[in-house]
């Protein structure tokens, strides 16, 4: 026998239903199962709407989620306020992706991280420092990677690794000693890897045979015969190798 064809699961609506179907669809502007307002399928939604923007609007107090977020990306700017406060966490971020920019402070304490991810990266740098104490660590990692660099300080001793790694990318490089003796061992590996030369003397006794490596390849000749019996074999052999001298001497 045969193999039966999968059935088709395309979602699809109601065209008799629709609005649309003595106009757009009897001129072939839409299509059931392929580009639909009424259909609960993201993709048919979005395909409707980026062809007719002009019926986004009608479609922001939507009883289905998915509509009222993908219809936020199309309707006039100044209709979408009111969808700030919307309960659900996607049409909230789909406002923070369009909200004028002096509306967006209002969603700077949205119980969603990506929401406020989103206003940490579209607010003017000369207001994101607000979100800088925001308490999900990759929130502030976005204002670390936005913040004026005379502001960057107040982020040095962020509580979290991944926020201080941006920090230290960031910092201006004669402010880098401040990050020297920072906890975890990969912010130390970008302080010493940005570190001028002559800064590099104070990274020779980190407690990690990495960081005093990188920092015996580049700093003065002169600081670096103190790690010539380091314990570490390679951070011996890259001290012998700038010195000109071998081991056994």
């Amino acid at each position: 026998m045969p193999t039966p064809a999968p059935a088709d699961l395309t979602p699809t609506a109601d065209c008799e239903a629709c609005p649309h179907h003595h106009s757009l669809l009897a001129a072939g502007e839409c299509r059931p199962g392929d580009i639909c307002i009424l259909a609960n399928s993201g993709r048919q939604i979005d395909r409707f709407l980026s062809r007719h923007p002009r019926y986004a609007a009608d479609h922001l107090t939507d009883a289905f989620w998915e509509r009222r977020a993908i219809a936020v990306r199309y309707a006039p700017q100044d209709s979408i306020l009111a969808l700030a406060e919307d309960p659900d966490e996607a049409v909230r971020r789909a406002v923070a992706y369009r909200l004028p920019l002096d509306q967006l402070p209002r969603m700077i304490n949205d119980p969603d991280r990506e929401v406020r991810i989103t206003v940490a990266d579209r607010l003017p740098t000369g207001q994101v420092e607000v979100l800088a104490r925001d308490e999900d660590y990759l929130v502030r990692v976005y204002v670390a990677r936005r913040l004026p660099l005379g502001r960057l300080f107040s982020m040095i001793c962020d509580p979290d690794p991944a926020v201080r790694k941006e920090v230290a990318r960031r910092l201006p490089l004669p402010s880098l000693s401040l990050m020297a003796n920072d906890p975890d061992m990969e912010v130390r590996r970008i302080v010493v890897e940005r570190m001028p030369d002559s800064m590099l003397i104070l990274m020779l006794g980190d407690p990690e045979w990495l960081i005093r490596y990188l920092a015996a390849e580049r700093a003065p000749a002169t600081a670096i015969g103190r790690l010539i019996h380091d314990p570490d074999p390679e951070v011996r052999r890259i001290v012998h190798q700038r010195l000109g001298t071998s081991p056994e001497e």
